[in-house]
């Protein structure tokens, strides 16, 4: 079984990062007496869509895949199904914890909650 990053979760989780990036450098340009706090959300929004644009090509390519026995993912991980504790949603993304507390993370999924599920059927809290 193969897990896929999703260009739909790609853009949505940079246009969450966009507003709450806008919101919160408005407020600090408006705290700091600053006259002209509009540049704070433009910063954010340039700066979180040139990032967008960057990493694209790379997160798109993060493939994971699930085997009876291992769970391999880009960099050449390679992660024992035996060793894994938990597989939980989390942000959007989902975080893989081994029995040694190595953490993994696979982002920019479709469905979290059903690929955690399909990871570590077990208690995924």
């Amino acid at each position: 079984m193969e897990f896929r990053p999703d260009p739909a979760a790609y853009l949505r989780a940079h246009a969450k990062m966009v507003i709450a990036g806008s919101i919160a450098a408005g407020l600090l340009l408006i705290i700091l007496g600053n006259p002209h706090p509009w540049v704070g959300p433009v910063g954010a929004l340039l700066a979180i869509g040139l990032r967008a644009a960057y990493v694209r090509s790379e997160a798109m390519a993060e493939v994971w895949t699930l085997t009876d026995t291992h769970l391999t993912g880009p960099g050449g991980r390679s992660i024992p199904r035996a060793q894994i504790v938990q597989a939980r949603a989390f942000l959007g993304a989902v975080q893989i914890v081994t029995r040694t507390g190595d953490k993994h993370l696979l982002r920019y999924l479709p469905d979290p909650a059903a690929t955690a599920r399909a990871i570590h059927p077990g208690p995924n809290t």
